[in-house]
């Protein structure tokens, strides 16, 4: 009964499916709305398959990330390695900068770290950049300062 008296408002409106009424809004409208949803989710279907393409290249490179923080170095062993590669003993690097055998040992075992300026001395005198020179140095390690 409900349901009949409901029918008969709804005609009486011209809100009934198949009715024709003065008023063409509602057959423009659902065509514009049902391309706009359309659209909508095409879009969220690609913004999702973008992000799991991106989580699944991230977690493949976990092989890559491993690799590289096993070639991070500290300073020490960076200055070390040049020192060797370029045959010179800690006593020449310190004659050379114009500091101590000990400092030059305390810069190699990560005991301490050269100032700036000698920082700058020594990739002078290893003939590379100091960004050569630091350019794979772990930083997630404090120096240690004695």
């Amino acid at each position: 009964m409900r349901f009949n008296i409901l029918v008969a408002a709804l005609a009486e409106n011209g809100d009934m499916p198949g009715e024709q009424t003065g008023s063409s809004f509602s057959l423009v409208a659902f065509p514009i709305l049902l391309i706009l949803g359309i659209g909508l989710t095409a879009i969220s279907v690609y913004l999702v398959i973008l992000v799991i393409k991106a989580l699944r290249r991230y977690l493949r490179s976990s092989e890559v990330r491993a690799e590289k923080a096993l070639v991070r170095k500290t300073l020490g062993e960076t200055l070390k390695d040049h020192r060797i590669q370029c045959n010179m003993t800690q006593e020449f690097v310190a004659e050379a900068l114009g500091v101590s055998r000990q400092a030059v040992s305390k810069w190699e075992t990560g005991s301490s770290e050269p100032s700036t300026a000698n920082l700058l001395a020594l990739a002078k005198l290893y003939r590379v950049s100091a960004e050569e020179l630091l350019k794979n140095v772990s930083i997630e390690e404090p120096p240690k300062n004695t």
